[in-house]
């Protein structure tokens, strides 16, 4: 299905779901807010229902829960709304497929091999002893150093470095200014300077991994960083050397991840979180954004220590009580002391 435009009918048979109503034909995916007739909105939170009133949405996704409310419109009835909106856009924005060819510009080392089938950009660089697998695209001034290997259809995007030995799974995504594989932060104090360890591992993404903008993935100093199946990171994100990631964890903008962490598989890291090194977070562990992870957790759970937002006066009378909180432990402690001692003798008294 390649016309720009879709019915309800045309979707369905695609995605799955219940049409109801009219068979209109679909232009685009738009917010409730900004919808004409021939887009297609969705509602997934049902604090949102009053907007679709307001909303000229041609369609609108919706669950079985919330259908019957909107039987004047026109719908598509699902199991997830937020989710089959997400598959209705890939819809309408395909992903883009590797358009065959080298420019003259880019640079490819003889013992490199590079299939027909991929799309090599203007300004690449793609070193010795590299393998692409079919269909990659590797665009304008993206480099890929020697001794790589990246699977099928992976799509390296302008300005992205890709460092020696590492390696790529299928269908892997590396966005602008993001640099896989630099050397770790490995250092040992002589007593007057810094001795740099030499880092000699690589970097493995596996597949469907994607690497938002201008991130940073460490390679490892002996063993591989490894970033597992399916996970997703976001933008400005820095991965520790030695560190494991597990399969489907997805790593909000600006989180730094210290060296030889374990983070399992189906873990939620939210924005600016940090991590303290050689921790281990078990399987399904929600980090809450800015929180400071300083040891290891072992139970699955939704994490978090950072305050919640407050006035500033209200921040500087709390910040008064927390300056004093060691004192006021103190007088605790004494004050239960008293307390026993006068309870005990009251017990004698009896």
């Amino acid at each position: 299905m390649k016309s720009a435009f879709y019915t309800l009918s045309q979707i369905v048979a695609e995605l799955g779901g219940e049409w109801r109503g009219e068979d209109i034909s679909i232009a685009a995916v738009q917010p409730l807010a900004d919808a004409t007739a021939d887009h297609i909105s969705f509602l997934a939170n049902p604090k949102y229902k009053a907007d679709v009133a307001d909303s000229n949405a041609g369609a609108i996704i919706v669950s079985q829960k919330m259908a019957d409310e909107f039987g004047g419109r026109n719908l598509i009835v699902v199991q997830d709304p937020y989710l089959y909106f997400a598959r209705v856009a890939r819809l309408f924005s395909p992903i883009q497929k590797a358009v065959a060819g080298v420019h003259p510009t880019a640079v490819i080392e003889p013992t490199a091999s590079v299939p027909a089938s991929c799309e090599i950009g203007a300004h690449v660089y793609i070193g010795g002893n590299t393998v692409l697998g079919e269909g990659c695209r590797i665009l304008a001034g993206a480099v890929v150093e020697h001794d790589c290997v990246l699977g099928n259809e992976v799509v390296i995007h302008p300005n992205a470095v890709i460092y020696h030995g590492c390696k790529l799974g299928e269908r892997v995504e590396i966005h602008g200014g993001s640099v896989i594989g630099a050397d770790g932060f490995g250092l040992a104090f002589t007593g007057s300077s810094w001795f740099k360890i030499p880092q000699t591992g690589g970097v493995v993404l596996h597949d469907d991994v994607e690497i938002g903008a201008n991130s940073m993935i460490d390679r490892g100093a002996m063993s591989d960083t490894v970033v597992g199946q399916g996970t997703k990171i976001d933008n400005q994100v820095q991965i520790g050397h030695n560190c494991q990631i597990g399969e489907h964890t997805v790593i909000a903008a600006c989180a730094g991840i210290s060296g030889s962490t374990k983070i399992g598989s189906y873990c939620i890291i939210g924005g600016a979180a940090m991590f303290v090194g050689h921790i281990e977070i078990c399987d399904k562990t929600t980090i809450g954004g800015g929180t400071a992870v300083t040891h290891s957790i072992h139970e699955p759970g939704h994490y978090a220590t950072c305050y919640p937002l407050q006035t500033h006066k209200e921040w500087a009378r709390n910040a008064v009580h927390i300056r004093h909180l060691s004192e006021m432990n103190k007088r605790i402690k004494q004050l239960e002391k008293t307390l026993e001692t006068i309870q005990s003798v009251e017990k004698n008294k009896e």
